[in-house]
């Protein structure tokens, strides 16, 4: 009778060269040891062990059933591991994006991956050149990018649009674009480019470009970029989904414009690889939570 412990113990007493280190690493007694080798040589009708009292040598049909054994637990444990990936509620999640991307992401993350103990998350932070590349490359299984260059090798699906706000200290009382200009800008990321969209927009004839407005500070980590703000530094933009989420609210306010503008996020993955079920499903339960209904997944998204 076919019995996978047998090979299991046959595995490690060849690799401790003893029926009494076996016995102790897989907590059964020397007799059972010896038992189970037996049971092994009587399903295969063959000598595995030539015993030289207490010592012994591999018969070349024992040495066969060893490589075999390896070769067994092995395809076992990468059909395990395969199996696990295509579940919903278990393997890894990888994912890439922007700094400013991952602070409307990874709040939401965090409820999810509690309720789900088996999954696990890989999510890092990069430029939107760099996380393309990684998927590129297949470090990572989907960027969540602002910015994209075509290419052959990978797919491009827009997933959300987030309105984007301009930021100013809670007593700013201009409101025109020059009070605004004067302020100063607070930089960050994907500052410089997050305000010229806005600026286009809404101050066609009087916006310029780029030259027109001072950098007062440049932070290259989001959460500080309010407080930059509440401190009277100067304005920024960011997503409105930001700013209603952080600490700063109250000695900061959104500086009104007459046209909203989108900031599109894309979903990106290798056109050779599709989004695993686990992924995808984590991925629509942020847009219901998103949208203000409560994901299925998750019981206390902060």
């Amino acid at each position: 009778m076919f019995n996978a412990l047998y090979f299991k113990t046959f595995i490690s007493l060849v690799e401790t060269g003893s029926f009494t280190l076996t016995a102790r690493r897989l907590e059964m007694t020397q007799p059972a040891v010896s038992q189970q080798v037996r049971k092994l040589e009587q399903y295969f009708g063959l000598p595995l062990l030539m015993r030289q009292g207490r010592s012994f040598e591999l018969t070349p049909a024992g040495r066969q059933v060893y490589d075999y054994a390896l070769r067994l637990f092995a395809e076992h444990d990468q059909f395990r591991h395969r199996l696990e990936q295509d579940l919903a509620e278990g393997g890894e999640c990888r994912f890439i994006c922007p700094e400013l991307v991952g602070e409307l992401f990874y709040p939401f993350t965090l409820g999810y991956v509690k309720n789900y103990p088996r999954l696990k998350l890989d999510l890092r932070f990069a430029t939107n050149a760099q996380a393309v590349q990684e998927v590129l490359e297949r470090k990572s299984d989907v960027a969540l990018v602002s910015e994209f260059t075509k290419h052959p090798d990978l797919v491009l699906q827009e997933y959300i649009q987030e309105p984007l706000i301009i930021v100013v200290p809670a007593d700013f009382q201009g409101n025109k674009l020059q009070d605004l200009l004067s302020l100063g800008f607070i930089e960050h990321q994907q500052g410089a480019h997050l305000l010229s969209s806005v600026l286009r927009v809404n101050f066609p004839d009087e916006f310029r470009g780029q030259r027109q407005v001072t950098q007062r500070v440049l932070i290259n980590q989001m959460h500080l970029v309010l407080d930059a703000v509440a401190r009277g530094l100067g304005f920024t933009v960011v997503p409105r989904s930001i700013w209603e989420a952080s600490t700063w609210q109250q000695l900061t306010r959104e500086w009104r414009l007459a046209t909203e503008v989108e900031w599109s996020i894309y979903l990106v993955h290798h056109r050779k690889q599709s989004v695993s079920e686990r992924s995808r499903y984590l991925l629509d339960e942020y847009l219901l939570w998103r949208a203000g209904h409560q994901p299925h997944g998750v019981k206390d998204a902060e």
